[in-house]
């Protein structure tokens, strides 16, 4: 069997995006064996190269480091013919192309999808912008942060009682890198059957939008406005973070057989039989009641405690980690 890093060997990538989406998607072509070749403006190159602090150790953005990996650095400046002719050298030798300027500065550069084609017909052209293509947004630019906002992710993120909240990664961003290289994975199946190039478009904003999943289904199906609610679920109880004596889990009873398991663990048979708490319904019109006899519980004993206990036990359970916490995991 073949390892995941030869997956792609003998496929070519011109890499021409910057900051998270595109290069996020490239990279993990790269670490399925592609070959990358990133494209960068010989003034500064990638913005991401900047966003510091913090920094590795040679001083560079370690910001950088974490969407460009495995991958062969050039600059071309893209505004003088000499530059854009080196570029349609590299995809005439290319399988995949990524970019992500604005709608319509590749056509204005001479290297927009058609022409490209005309080069060589077997290319995946890949374009990622922020509202996409066409549409009366689409000459906006969009980082991350404006699409969790626009999308409504920061709506149903935070305190009930508190401000929306931007996640603490660029969310938006890694689920559009995700979307464009499972879509140039099958651009790449089809070429292997047709001899066929594709040129594939994704915006931030529908890869945003997409990943409502429920969210939006509540909106579109049943007409319901889904607010904030902080670690909890909408639709389950228990489904939260709690506080333990010394720190913070996470615990998810999904169904029946899970909550009486978690009365068990919790040691309150009581609870388990209180007709007030026999349903999932009936638990999440009673939520707060409930979540503060849990909490009151919990407080016996500690995060790893607790988490040990419901492991065992069969029932979804976890610590609430901090970054430091999580790369000195053994799982990890």
């Amino acid at each position: 069997m073949a390892s995941v890093s030869a997956l792609l060997g003998g496929i070519r990538v011109i890499d021409l995006s910057r900051i998270v989406a595109g290069p996020l998607a490239t990279q993990i072509l790269s670490d399925y064996g592609a070959e990358v070749i990133k494209v960068e403006h010989p003034r500064g190159g990638d913005d991401s190269r900047h966003w510091a602090p913090p920094r590795a150790p040679d001083g560079q953005a370690s910001y950088f480091f974490a969407v460009n990996r495995g991958k062969q650095s050039i600059t071309i400046d893209l505004k003088h013919a000499r530059g854009r002719a080196l570029v349609v050298d590299l995809v005439r030798g290319g399988d995949v192309l990524v970019e992500n300027f604005k709608p319509g500065t590749m056509d204005d550069l001479g290297l927009g999808y058609e022409v490209l084609r005309a080069v060589n017909r077997r290319l995946v052209y890949c374009s990622i912008s922020g509202f996409g293509q066409t549409g009366p947004y689409r000459e906006r630019a969009g980082y991350d942060a404006i699409m969790q906002g626009f999308t409504g992710l920061m709506a149903i993120t935070g305190e009930p009682d508190g401000a929306p909240v931007k996640t603490g990664v660029a969310l938006v961003d890694v689920i559009t890198a995700l979307y464009a290289h499972g879509a140039i994975l099958a651009a790449l199946h089809h070429r292997a059957r047709t001899g066929e190039g594709q040129y594939l478009e994704l915006s931030l904003m529908e890869c945003g939008i997409a990943a409502l999943i429920n969210a939006a289904t509540a909106y579109l199906v049943g007409g319901e406005v889904q607010g904030r609610w902080g670690s909890a679920h909408p639709s389950l109880v228990p489904y939260q973070a709690f506080r333990a004596r010394d720190g913070y889990l996470m615990v998810g009873a999904g169904n029946e057989r899970l909550w009486r398991t978690f009365c068990d663990v919790l040691g309150d048979g009581e609870m388990a039989r209180d007709a007030r708490f026999d349903s999932n319904a009936k638990r999440v019109a009673a939520r707060g009641e409930l979540v503060e006899r849990i909490e009151a519980s919990l407080a016996a004993r500690s995060r790893d405690e607790w988490v040990q206990a419901f492991s065992a036990a069969g029932l979804p359970a976890g610590p609430i980690n901090d970054i430091a916490q999580v790369f000195a995991d053994p799982q990890v």
